[in-house]
């Protein structure tokens, strides 16, 4: 059975706003309130759809709350009521967001019409954004950039494990891509066609993450205002991903384990047990087994999640992979921004190669979109390279730069390395360095390279 919208409805008048509700409640769950004070609280608890708001009132006008509804949820849909002849007023609210606007008094049949429309259009517009998800996460492994060799033992291991239905433990640092790795197991498995339902628990508190993801029954607590199905539940027939799993609550914890030993939750103030089909791919950055001996994580549940362990090298480990990525990032950002960069230096190139990159991947992206949208050029150059990596780089003595050489002459070594390495393939060469061709056929004219 489909669920009915939410629909909160605030207006200081209170026949005006009692007439609404008594118009919309028989298609709509209907929710009330006076004024912007009161539709806020009742939008802190309550999940609403569309807000259906007059925009003169006192204290806080509709347009405000409008604002401050769509910051923490920016797919409500905001439908504006004005007194006739408030244009300006309904125009300054479609700039801020609203999806929508109606005169009063208000038609009723029009009403019922502007609500199926824009309700019809969210819906078609949470469809596309899932569709694009899913398209977006396809192809799995070629989501994941990397050919060094510890990089083709994870990919080994995603194969193996991908058609199972065994737990799976991601094990890395912070920013080596590990939920990009719990898709790819998602998306090659017999699980494909269900949700891939994420949850960052180190994010949310542990009140709310235990009602996340067991869901909770209406009155199960303040604010509990209807029954909500937890993320077990959402991810049923699919994968559910719990990345940073060592910052739960041990009593959350055994809420898990029993999770996955009986495969059936219970929801926050209910006593009856949901079956659920759900396969955890967790993901982690710190050491449990340490933090088992220290007290800190339940064994049960450590050898519950020790079925699988995928241990994603750090950046500073895939040497082989940096030209891949800033390639990859690069050709991104370009598009995404409008630039065409051909490439990086030899030098900038041999400066990022040597950086250690503690913030791994997320840092490398970062890094690249920055220099692409503050440089100036054809390529990115040493000069483009924020000054702490730079100092970095350089400071580790990983960089082989001779001080008594230009800048020229370094590039032009490392052009001339470059071809000898390839044997003379000017592609090869090119892919290398991290240029284009074309750049690389204008530095052997420059330089005078044969």
């Amino acid at each position: 059975m489909n669920k009915k919208p939410t629909i909160l409805i605030v207006d200081d008048e209170k026949s005006a706003r009692d007439g609404l509700v008594r118009a919309l409640r028989r298609d709509y769950n209907v929710f009330a309130a006076e004024n912007g004070n009161s539709a806020l609280e009742v939008l802190a608890n309550q999940k609403i759809d569309v807000l259906l708001s007059d925009v003169r009132m006192p204290g806080m006008d509709g347009i405000t709350l409008m604002q401050r509804a769509l910051v923490n949820n920016p797919e409500l849909v905001c439908i504006i009521l004005t007194a006739y002849g408030d244009v300006d007023l309904a125009v300054e609210a479609m700039k801020h967001g609203a999806t929508d606007f109606m005169t009063k008094p208000i038609n009723l049949d029009k009403l019922e019409l502007v609500l199926g429309r824009v309700l019809k259009a969210k819906k078609i517009e949470l469809e596309n954004e899932q569709l694009k998800v899913q398209l977006d996460s396809k192809y799995g492994l070629e989501n994941i950039i990397g050919c060094s060799a510890p990089m083709q033992e994870v990919f080994d291991t995603i194969r193996q494990v991908a058609s199972s239905r065994a737990t799976v433990l991601i094990q890395g640092e912070s920013g080596t891509g590990k939920e990009l790795v719990a898709k790819a197991i998602h998306q090659l498995g017999s699980r494909s066609k269900g949700a891939f339902v994420a949850v960052h628990c180190a994010a949310l508190s542990q009140n709310l993450l235990e009602s996340e993801l067991f869901g909770h029954e209406k009155g199960a607590f303040t604010g509990a205002m209807e029954r909500r199905i937890g993320r077990f539940e959402k991810a049923d027939g699919g994968s559910l991903f719990l990345d940073e799993i060592s910052e739960i609550d041990a009593s959350v914890q055994v809420k898990i384990l029993r999770a996955l030993e009986e495969r059936q939750v219970e929801r926050v103030g209910g006593d009856t047990p949901v079956d659920v089909d759900a396969r955890l791919i967790a993901a982690t950055n710190r050491d449990l087994k340490a933090m088992v001996d220290e007290g800190d994580f339940r064994e049960d549940l450590f050898y519950r999640l020790y079925v699988v362990v995928i241990t994603l090298p750090p950046l500073r480990d895939r040497q082989d992979d940096i030209l891949l990525l800033l390639s990859h990032y690069l050709a991104v950002f370009n598009e995404e921004n409008g630039k065409r960069f051909e490439g990086f230096t030899p030098a900038a190139y041999e400066m990022l190669s040597a950086y250690k990159w503690p913030g791994n991947i997320r840092e490398l992206r970062n890094l690249v979109e920055r220099m692409v949208v503050l440089a100036r050029g054809s390529v990115l150059d040493v000069k483009d390279i924020p000054v702490q990596v730079r100092e970095q780089a350089s400071g580790g003595g990983e960089v082989n730069i001779n001080a008594d050489l230009t800048v020229d002459e370094m590039e032009k070594r490392m052009v001339i390395q470059a071809l000898e390495k390839t044997g003379g393939n000017r592609t090869k060469a090119a892919e290398r360095l991290g240029i284009s061709r074309r750049t690389l056929h204008r530095k052997l004219n420059q330089y005078g390279i044969q």
